[in-house]
């Protein structure tokens, strides 16, 4: 079988550091000077409303037109419902905007990375709605919210079909959300179908990021979409839990019918040290062709609708090309 290889695109390093030294005062009066409020600007039209997130309540007015992102899965959901933001963070200094998103992005500027949110950048750019979590920006939420107004989910990955509601319900776009789930659900049910009620086919995911190694349990966003499409998971990757870390002595919880594989940067040690262990030659996915390559930017690092399509697209394809499809 063809190997399936994804790589982010070319990084981008952004300069930006967050300026955590900067008094809330001057970005609000900086932010003042710029005509930007609390308040959404009238441009966005619409009455307001309350939405209630993972910090408490914010008001948000009309459709908001000048959006900041702070994570890849609400990256994610404003593109795919339509939304270009005027700014978002890169997923680390030396890496950009994850690849699947970027031509739509070619005119956002970077505010800092989502381990530092640049807040002099985002100030600068008037936003009227500010979208993060709590797991990555709990700390500094109230520095945002005095920027604009700002709705956080609780978390990231396994949650993403909520989070997206969340997100759908701050921009104005909940029917637009409600119609893009139903074409998800109507996706995974035909795959289902295709697959046949009797499939056995256990999925194995294998995610490398440089000197660490992660075998994705079910608590996790791949292994939500995995779930939704109805396969198996081998017995070791069974968990509800996010991930544990690999091991040569773990490479046999590594193995599945087919197993699929990314790998975040070009550093990968770690994965390439396991691969070259006997263990490895004895799996099951190994001896039978079945190891696919996958594109990291959207099975792991997406955590949202766009992504999520997107792999339930690859895994129609692959488990088709191997036969799994019932007749």
């Amino acid at each position: 079988m063809s190997m399936m290889r994804g790589k982010l695109g070319n990084a981008r390093a952004t300069g930006h550091r967050a300026l955590s030294w900067v008094p809330v005062a001057l970005l609000v009066l900086m932010a003042s000077a710029c005509d930007n409020s609390n308040t959404s600007d009238p441009a966005t039209g619409g009455d307001s409303r309350t939405v209630s997130h993972a910090m408490g309540e914010t008001t948000v007015s009309g459709a908001p037109k000048r959006v900041v992102v702070l994570d890849t899965g609400e990256l994610d959901s404003v593109v795919t419902l339509g939304v270009t933001p005027v700014g978002a963070v890169a997923v680390s200094p030396d890496i950009g905007f994850p690849e699947y998103l970027t031509g739509d992005l070619t005119d956002v500027t970077e505010v800092g990375t989502i381990a530092e949110p640049n807040l002099e950048t985002i100030a600068s750019l008037k936003p009227d709605l500010i979208l993060s979590n709590k797991l990555r920006h709990e700390a500094i939420y109230s520095q945002l919210s005095e920027i604009a107004p700002t709705v956080f989910t609780e978390s990231v990955g396994a949650t993403w079909k909520e989070n997206f509601e969340l997100h759908a319900e701050a921009l104005g776009l909940s029917d637009e959300a409600q119609d893009q789930l139903g074409d998800y659900d109507d996706a995974t049910a035909k795959l289902r179908k295709d697959l046949g009620s009797d499939v056995d086919t256990t999925v194995s995911v294998i995610r490398s990021l440089g000197d660490e190694v992660r075998i994705m349990m079910k608590d996790s966003f791949i292994g939500a979409v995995i779930a939704d499409v109805g396969l198996p998971r081998p017995p070791a990757q069974d968990k509800d839990v996010f991930m544990e870390e690999a091991s040569l002595d773990r490479v046999p919880d590594m193995d599945g019918d087919v197993m699929f594989v990314s790998r975040f940067d070009d550093a990968n040690d770690k994965l390439e040290t396991l691969m070259a262990s006997p263990a490895w030659e004895q799996l099951a996915a190994v001896q039978n062709d079945d190891v696919h390559e996958v594109p990291d930017d959207y099975w792991e690092l997406g955590t949202g609708m766009g992504a999520a399509q997107l792999v339930v697209g690859d895994l129609d394809k692959i488990l088709g090309e191997l036969g799994t499809s019932s007749e």
